[in-house]
């Protein structure tokens, strides 16, 4: 695929140059400090709302980044991408604010709302597949024969710098972080964290969520090599890939702390939580968070710890299921 010439891994001076960028577009979002939670887990709890974004999840901060920097040919062409849903409103926003033409491959059991704001921002919106890695397939597939820019889900310095600009405004806003927990899916939070955290403050831990029922990454990061899974079946869509990414995979093999998997009950719980402590309703990506959080509290005793609540698009039907 034509990604590849794309794969550098962005400096702590893209992760800037991405902030100005995105700035006339994205307001800062919070980071909150919740005492319910600091209480009842024994720690300080940091919560970074991302779910307060226009499209409710962090990838916008990519996509505004990327899009804006394509060159002429490129947005004469037009762009395609694959999402379990976020990335693709990501792109799909990004798209309408700079006139390009947005093509977004989804799986036919995606997310409803998800595909309804991607097509209300103005992409096409093709279901076909079983899960988010056979909707990849079928982009990449339209790429090579349409010629459009495909934009990887993972594989894309851009997407990584621009999400990455979340954790530079949490030191901004706490200088002094004794550990920062990223949920896993694609992989451009976690390799964000990475990126800021090591350059601004080597001594936070880096702590990578990802669902049992989707470990590819994990499995990656212990073997040292892509690994794939048949199946990622997680209440999690944003964590739902089949397949570890290189780019990501490189970033944070050396950079993160320690990896913890959730369970889908423990997602859940935390999804539970988070309506009943703060109020505020996450989706499963941005619950695992919390979730991995509750599984080590005490090896986080005491401590300064930023949960990234990366998106809340849930729908109606799965929140009432989750709280039931």
């Amino acid at each position: 695929m034509g990604y590849e010439i794309y794969m550098k891994i962005p400096s702590l001076v893209d992760v800037i140059a991405a902030r100005k960028r995105i700035a006339p577009y994205l307001k800062q979002t919070p980071l909150q400090h919740c005492t319910h939670l600091s209480k009842l887990l024994g720690f300080e709890v940091y919560i970074k709302h991302e779910n307060h974004q226009p499209t409710g999840a962090f990838k916008i901060r990519g996509g505004i980044n990327l899009i804006s920097q394509l060159t002429p040919e490129e947005r004469k062409r037009g762009v395609i991408a694959a999402s379990s849903g976020n990335h693709g409103q990501s792109i799909a926003l990004a798209s309408s604010m700079f006139g390009v033409k947005a093509i977004i491959c989804v799986s036919e059991n995606c997310n409803p709302d998800k595909i309804a704001t991607m097509r209300n921002f103005g992409a096409q919106v093709i279901e076909k597949g079983k899960d988010y890695d056979e909707a990849r397939m079928n982009a990449e597939r339209l790429s090579e024969e349409k010629g459009y820019r495909y934009i990887h889900s993972g594989n894309e310095p851009l997407l990584i710098s621009g999400v990455a600009t979340m954790v530079l405004e949490m030191f901004e806003d706490m200088p002094y972080l004794d550990a920062i927990l990223a949920p896993v899916g694609a992989g451009t939070a976690i390799s964000g964290a990475c990126i800021v955290a090591k350059a601004v403050s080597p001594n936070t831990k880096i702590i990578a969520v990802q669902a049992e029922n989707a470990p590819s990454v994990y499995l990656s990061w212990k073997s040292g090599r892509l690994e794939k899974t048949s199946t990622a079946n997680t209440i999690a869509d944003g964590l739902a890939t089949r397949q570890a990414f290189e780019l990501p995979l490189k970033i944070i093999q050396d950079n993160i702390d320690d990896f913890i998997l959730v369970s889908e009950d423990e997602i859940r719980d935390a999804i539970r939580l988070y309506v009943e402590k703060t109020h505020t309703i996450a989706e499963g990506a941005g619950a695992a968070t919390l979730a991995a959080a509750i599984k080590i509290k005490d090896s986080l005793a005491g401590k300064k710890v930023a949960l990234l609540l990366t998106g809340g698009n849930l729908t109606a039907n799965m929140l009432k299921e989750i709280l039931v």
